[in-house]
């Protein structure tokens, strides 16, 4: 449902020149702009393109995610004086669990980044194509590229979604009248939107960084959208973006990455709490 706004926040991501109609080496502006522009030259499937790794990347990682997040806090819950549902405790054990799946899915990331940033004619046909193309061009060291900002980012940004999901849950209690809370679905929607949006926003910049060094070694493919640069590693990649693009420059693709986060993260916690409910009425009607 999301990978469109996904394939736009990665070009954005990747493009040198502003997003601006008055940069005339601008290929993208605008989000509806760009749409129309990758429909009309590469087709409605370029809009799912890398689907399959980014579909591996977030069966991988909501699943070593939220078993080691719930590991984590039963193990606090058990072992410390510290009430398991704190701000500060779902801020470690969310942080802690999302580098642990960082780790595990990295590679397909960098596939999905990879599949996502190329255009006609692919450099990459299939799955398999690209992983042994890019093992024997550029090594095995190729599946970490954009590693130090995603492991930078990424214990605060799932720190922040856990506890301010946690917080805003609390928020709607206290807003909302006892009537208006009987629709528990919408409710964790509505937070899991706003825990999103709010975590992608504070940890935004890390993110570019990350896509722009995992398209090192891949500028072939990218000389048709514009100016393409190499970096040397996270703290050239900063260095050259604030100089060339400006402060603006760490935050393009923004807006297409917080209407995909609000939306993958809402979903993400529904679908979350509404199996958990069912397995423990489940666990309930089976005792």
């Amino acid at each position: 449902m999301i990978s469109p706004l996904d394939v736009i926040k990665i070009r954005f991501q990747l493009q040198i020149e502003r997003l601006s109609r008055s940069d005339p080496g601008a290929k993208y502006h605008g989000i509806l702009q760009a749409a129309r522009q990758i429909l009309l030259e590469e087709g409605p499937t370029a809009f799912w393109k890398g689907h399959i790794p980014a579909q591996l990347l977030s069966i991988g990682y909501g699943a070593v995610q939220f078993l080691s997040f719930e590991l984590l806090t039963e193990l606090v819950h058990r072992a410390s004086k510290y009430d398991a549902r704190d701000f500060s405790v779902h801020f470690v054990c969310g942080g802690l669990s999302a580098s642990t799946a960082t780790l595990a899915v990295h590679p397909v990331d960098v596939l999905r980044t990879r599949f996502a940033a190329q255009g006609e004619p692919k450099v990459y046909k299939t799955l398999r194509d690209a992983v042994v193309t890019m093992y024997r061009t550029e090594g095995p060291l190729v599946f970490y590229k954009g590693l130090n900002p995603t492991l930078i980012a990424i214990f605060p940004y799932a720190g922040f979604q856990f506890s301010f999901y946690n917080t805003l849950k609390h928020v709607h209690e206290w807003v909302m009248p006892a009537e208006g809370r009987k629709n528990e679905n919408l409710k964790n929607l509505l937070c899991g939107s706003g825990a999103g949006v709010i975590s992608k926003a504070l940890t935004y910049p890390l993110d570019l960084f990350k896509k722009r060094l995992q398209v090192g070694g891949f500028e072939q493919a990218r000389a048709s959208f514009g100016q393409v640069r190499s970096y040397k590693g996270l703290l050239d990649c900063a260095r050259q973006v604030l100089r060339e693009e400006g402060p603006r420059g760490f935050f393009k693709g923004l807006s297409p990455s917080l209407l995909k986060a609000a939306l993958s993260t809402g979903f993400v916690f529904f679908w979350y709490e509404l199996f958990c409910n069912l397995f423990h009425h489940m666990k309930k009607a089976d005792s």
